[in-house]
């Protein structure tokens, strides 16, 4: 669905807690956190108001949001 909201928040409901621990406690994760919502922030932007971008810089946006989630994916496993 188009302007789907992906924050870090939404995309792990059930680790809310832990993220906000990490945010506060660990700034890599704070920094990977803090770029994966902005990157997310900006394709919802553009998916919402139909802004003009080619494919392939579009896609590349979404492959990094998807990289940065794994990432922060791995990093809530090692401290769960």
């Amino acid at each position: 669905m188009l302007g789907e909201n992906h924050s870090v928040h939404h995309e792990f409901p059930e680790k809310r807690a832990l993220i906000d621990k990490l945010i506060v406690e660990n700034l890599h994760f704070k920094k990977i956190a803090d770029k994966y919502d902005s990157l997310d922030k900006e394709i919802r932007g553009i998916e919402q108001n139909n802004s003009p971008i080619d494919d392939t810089t579009f896609h590349e946006m979404k492959k990094k949001r998807s990289h940065l989630k794994d990432e922060i994916y791995q990093m809530l496993l090692q401290h769960s």
